[in-house]
């Protein structure tokens, strides 16, 4: 992966997460194949964090995020960006539901 952070650098509680693909199919028992397409959006997306912002500020003092650059998480939505032809997500810390262990 390229060093996407000398490109684009978050600012405050903003994290770029670069979707990570879910490339099998699903087969159901009956032998019916569910495309990757169908669970898209009704889980949440899947990423890893490829670059953050040093966090936000309150009251004067400056709160750290709780995750790192090379966490996966899940995430809801974001803004999507395109950086040399390769799409991220754009994203508030507060929108980023889990870290995948």
């Amino acid at each position: 992966m390229k060093d996407i952070s000398k490109k684009i650098q978050p600012l405050q509680d903003r994290v770029l997460i670069l979707e990570l693909a879910d490339t099998k199919e699903k087969k159901t028992s009956s032998g019916i194949i569910i495309p990757v397409t169908v669970n898209e959006e009704k889980n949440g997306k899947r990423g890893e964090i490829v670059a953050a912002g040093p966090g936000r500020i309150e009251e004067g003092k400056k709160i750290p995020l709780t995750v790192n650059v090379g966490d996966k998480v899940m995430f809801q939505w974001g803004d999507k960006v395109s950086v040399d032809g390769e799409e991220y997500y754009l994203v508030r810390e507060s929108e980023i539901l889990a870290i995948i262990k």
